[in-house]
């Protein structure tokens, strides 16, 4: 799986695109493509981690950031954000509002009736 790392303030490692990958990965059991992933790692003056991703669906983007002291836990909230909007995302046409079907509208015949009978 093909992620664009940028890494700003900090040398992104081989384990570290790795790590961001393999978080990816895991996105696509949601069997929603995902077109033109990207993630972004800097190093904040205050010695945080601040990790950003976006990545492209169907209808839109989702973006997600985390800031934290560890960089691993700040991928893992990331990813987590983004898990949580990706499911979102693939159960929108399973809600209870998209079920509602309109009420079928009555022909002049059916009114017709419906007058007769009251």
């Amino acid at each position: 799986m093909q992620v664009e790392v940028t890494g700003k303030n900090i040398d992104v490692t081989p384990a570290i695109r790795e790590r961001i990958e393999e978080k990816f990965s895991k996105l696509e059991r949601f069997q929603v493509p995902l077109i033109g992933k990207h993630a972004v790692i800097s190093q904040e003056p205050n010695r945080h981690f601040k990790v950003e991703a976006t990545a492209g669906i169907p209808g839109g983007n989702i973006v997600a950031s985390s800031e934290q002291e560890n960089m691993y836990a700040a991928i893992k909230d990331m990813y987590q954000k983004l898990e949580r909007q990706l499911s979102k995302q693939s159960h929108k046409s399973e809600a209870r509002r998209a079920s509602h079907s309109q009420k079928p509208v009555l022909t002049e015949a059916e009114m017709a009736e419906e007058d007769f009978e009251a």
